[in-house]
């Protein structure tokens, strides 16, 4: 199976390249199945009703969110609604929406998607992402029950992500990780056969500071002092994230290729 995972969608200028880019490259790539992450598709902070179809229209199978999940209040009423959007497993238990699911991919192939919130670093204490992966792992074997499956880690420490990785490897096909908007260079299959990177990055314009326009970010590192609004930045775009192939039989990952396309960086990608 080809999967393709976009990292955290980042305001207008991601949506925007989402939709222009993102059909094209399941046909090129002949993808079977591709998860984003749209939890700053909206403004740079949460995913409105709205900008959440869009993204599905423009060929996501499915979108997963993060701490920022129900910063758009709308997503509070829309996740109950639309299956095909995923929060964080360990977010709150009364969340509404749910934080793991098997879809349906080509050819019939089931696929489970999940997310948890790191701990280290984070604005509030999340519960245990370890132990809330446990018995969604156990129930979903890759090569068994489904035919392959992706955990998408939301958090600040690298350190924490590859632990992650190492916890899932040999159990989940692909885990990867989001919420810092930089793409790492370590895209790699672990010894027990998991695709992982530590971070996809994100699809929105590098000419910035993690996506939200120079000054005002400057301005608060250089005086500690707020001086306006955050504001996605919206010049060039560069999708970035992360393409793997995996066995139908096992559920491994065979293949893994960093992706980043268009915009300002180096670009690379599976063809």
């Amino acid at each position: 199976m080809r999967i393709l995972f976009l990292g955290d969608v980042m305001g207008r200028g991601g949506r925007q390249a989402v939709a222009e880019r993102l059909p094209g490259l399941r046909r090129d790539w002949r993808l079977d199945f591709v998860v984003v992450n749209g939890e700053n598709a909206t403004g740079g902070r949460g995913l409105s009703t709205e900008h959440a179809k869009g993204i599905l229209e423009a060929g996501a199978d499915v979108i997963t969110l993060g701490d920022h999940a129900f910063d758009q209040k709308d997503m509070m009423r829309f996740c109950e609604t639309e299956p095909r959007i995923i929060r964080p497993l360990n977010y709150s238990k009364s969340a509404p929406g749910i934080g793991a699911r098997v879809f349906e991919a080509t050819r019939g192939r089931k696929v489970l998607v999940a997310q948890v919130l790191g701990q280290v670093f984070m604005s509030r204490p999340y519960d245990d992402p370890f132990s809330a992966l446990e018995p969604v792992l156990k129930a979903h074997p890759p090569g068994g029950t489904v035919a392959a499956s992706l955990i998408d880690i939301h958090c600040e420490a690298t350190s924490e992500k590859m632990g992650v990785g190492h916890f899932c490897d040999g159990r989940a096909s692909i885990v990867v990780g989001t919420h810092t908007h930089v793409p790492t260079a370590d895209a790699t299959i672990l010894p027990r056969g998991t695709a992982f990177q530590s971070d996809a990055g994100m699809c929105g314009d590098y000419d910035s500071v993690i996506g939200m326009q120079k000054d005002e970010p400057l301005r608060r590192f250089i005086t500690g002092m707020p001086g306006g609004r955050f504001t996605p930045a919206m010049e060039e775009v560069t999708l970035s994230g992360l393409y793997v192939e995996t066995d139908d039989r096992t559920g491994l990952a065979t293949r893994v290729e960093m992706v980043r396309q268009g915009g300002r960086l180096s670009q690379c990608g599976p063809a």
